[in-house]
């Protein structure tokens, strides 16, 4: 690392409570850079100081102010990842408000039920589009007594003029800058409820306060160092609470700026343009741009293949090297070469400067792992939950052991209980569920120990996962199979593009298998067949030819793992259908909900 880059860490105990936190920040570096984003109107990225978002906040806090809002109660934010995002979020909380992050995608009749559950006053929405989507299920939220719309178009000047309750925000703000509020606020109130999306029932409120967010995005800053001159990209909805502490309170702490990503389809170009040296995502976006190398090695010749293949090979050997897990060998002679030739040019894909990338939210396979860390990408993979702010463990850059989940942070302490269960005890464990002491009890014990419903082992002071105690499947001989590294690693096929692995109560296993449609036709065409025929679906040579490409896909698993009946779908799982969770989980039962008769099918001719 440079003598260029250096350290302005402001201490938990001196900010107190988050917005407290971004006073700070403004004290220390008023005229350093802390937002960029993108204008849609001028088509070109902005810069916002710290001093420009503390006038901008403070103008948020006088409209706020003549809403009549009260201590703890609780406002909502619907919106992509922006700079107002950011002064919604500290306006409130400096007010001593409570924030409700809401997904911009999820299902309408989710959101109300959350608007209901929270009682929430106050509700910023995206644009009109939204709104309009939104507005039928929320005549029954009494409490909601302003909605505030961030688009100006002519829709949402109709919607305000047509329900009081509803302003556009450029009416709404007062002209005038001011100056935030300055408060000496208390670190253990409640500064937020995030709604868990569950993969089973309604979804459940997270307690968390400012100190549990500070101090796991501090412990984060203890793991992996983080500088002024660090640029992060950011493009996990900041409803999510890994991107909220580890991608938006973490850089403050740290005096870093965040760059806002334009979509996740347009992530390509904003790498190239951003150069993030640091970035936070989930698997399914590693997964995404692997799908992406292995597509475009597909069209190369054989000697392009091969040598990817030799680079991720010395790559590896390189890192397990530096990790002190391997010795010297004459292969690595070629780094130099096979770098320039081929690692490099991945690299440069995604900005050039990246010092690490973060994953977490989901398992990260080991192989999608092996990949980017063989073509010289830092990638480390860490684990959480929403109800402990989210951080538990990280992998640390120069202690990396990519098939587990890291060391816990400091402060975290965790221990192995029956079943295999992973507890934990950490300073960022929630306040409880709002509204539900029952399944508060369910999940931490008398003894404090909070039951992450995870199975792992502890190596060398190393998380590993290894399955999780719902999603067990017990097949009718009573052999217990975790699914989900199953379907990991079926995924990284780019023909497929989700997969639930199915038996539970069965003889064998199956799996429901949505196709990328691009890739399927691209499939029937080198055999020959007709694209439009959907009867191929359920071709027994296509079946067949399916199945043998999951076996060897699972090749390095133990011998209960193999799939004998595929049913290959091409309509995808949504979260509009309420299949999957606005954190892109699965929502099993639902999925074995919808397709009962597929898999009632795979089974109907008895074991093999």
């Amino acid at each position: 690392m440079s003598e260029h880059w250096n350290e302005d860490l402001i201490p938990v105990e001196q900010a107190k409570t988050l917005d407290g936190l971004f006073n700070q920040r403004v004290r220390r570096s008023p005229d350093a850079v802390a937002y960029t984003s993108f204008d849609r109107e001028t088509k070109r990225w902005e810069d916002f100081t710290w001093r420009q978002m503390a006038a901008a906040i403070g103008r948020w806090q006088r409209a706020m102010a003549a809403e009549n809002l009260h201590e703890g109660e609780r406002v909502g934010v619907i919106l992509r990842n922006c700079p107002e995002w950011v002064a919604f979020d500290i306006a409130a909380l400096g007010m001593g408000l409570v924030t409700v992050p809401l997904y911009t995608d999820d299902r309408p009749d989710n959101i109300a039920y959350i608007l209901d559950d929270a009682a929430i006053r106050l509700l910023l929405v995206q644009d009109a589009g939204r709104w309009k989507k939104l507005a039928p299920v929320t005549v029954e939220c009494e409490a909601l007594q302003r909605v505030l719309l961030l688009d100006s178009s002519k829709e949402a000047k109709r919607f305000a003029r047509n329900d009081e309750r509803v302003m556009r925000v450029s009416d709404w703000l007062p002209e005038q800058d001011a100056e935030p509020r300055q408060r000496d606020g208390d670190g253990q109130a409640l500064a937020s409820i995030v709604y868990t999306s569950g993969t089973t029932g309604r979804p459940k409120g997270v307690m968390l306060s400012h100190r549990n967010m500070m101090t796991v995005a501090h412990g984060g800053l203890t793991a992996i160092d983080c500088y002024k001159q660090d640029v992060f990209l950011s493009f996990l909805p900041l409803s999510h609470t890994l991107e909220r502490s580890g991608g938006y309170y973490l850089p403050m702490l740290a005096g870093a700026r965040v760059a806002f990503s334009r979509s996740v389809a347009q992530l390509a170009n904003d790498l190239t343009e951003i150069r993030p040296s640091v970035m936070i995502a989930v698997p399914r976006i590693f997964e995404r741009v692997h799908g992406r190398l292995l597509g475009q090695l597909e069209k190369q010749s054989p000697l392009a293949r091969y040598l990817f293949d030799l680079t991720i090979t010395v790559g590896w050997r390189r890192f397990e090297r530096q990790q002190g897990r391997a010795g010297w060998s004459p292969k690595l002679l070629l780094w130099p070469w096979l770098d320039s030739l081929v690692a490099s040019k991945v690299r440069e894909k995604l900005g050039g400067r990246l010092r690490v990338a973060i994953s977490g939210g989901a398992a990260l396979s080991p192989e999608i792992s092996r990949v980017f860390l063989g073509l010289g990408v830092p990638i480390v993979q860490g684990y959480g939950l929403t109800e402990t702010s989210p951080v538990i463990s990280v992998n640390r850059l120069k202690d990396n052991l990519p098939q587990g989940v890291g060391k816990p942070l400091r402060g975290v302490t965790v221990r192995v209980g029956e079943d295999d269960e992973l507890l934990v005890k950490t300073p960022g464990m929630m306040l409880g569920y709002w509204n539900n002491h029952a399944a508060t009890a369910e999940i931490i014990d008398a003894e404090g120990w909070l039951h992450t419903g995870d199975q792992a082992r502890l190596q060398d002071g190393h998380i590993i996962i290894t399955g999780r105690l719902k999603d067990i499947l017990v097949l009718s001989n009573g052999e217990k199979i975790p699914p989900g590294d199953m379907e990991v690693a079926i995924t990284l096929d780019p023909l497929f593009e989700q997969v639930l692995v199915v038996g539970e109560g069965r003889p064998y296993l199956s799996a429901l298998v949505v196709l990328d449609p691009t890739r399927w036709v691209d499939y029937l065409k080198a055999k020959g067949l007709d694209p439009e025929d959907t009867r191929l679906l359920h071709d027994k040579k296509i079946l067949r030819d399916m199945q043998k490409r999951i076996g060897a896909l699972l090749s390095n698993f133990p011998g209960y793992a193999k799939i004998r009946r595929v049913t290959l779908l091409l309509e995808p799982w949504t979260i509009e259908a309420g299949l999957v969770t606005p954190t892109l989980k699965l929502k099993r039962a639902r999925i074995l909900e919808r397709h009962a008769a597929e898999v009632g099918a795979m089974y109907a001719d008895g074991a093999t």
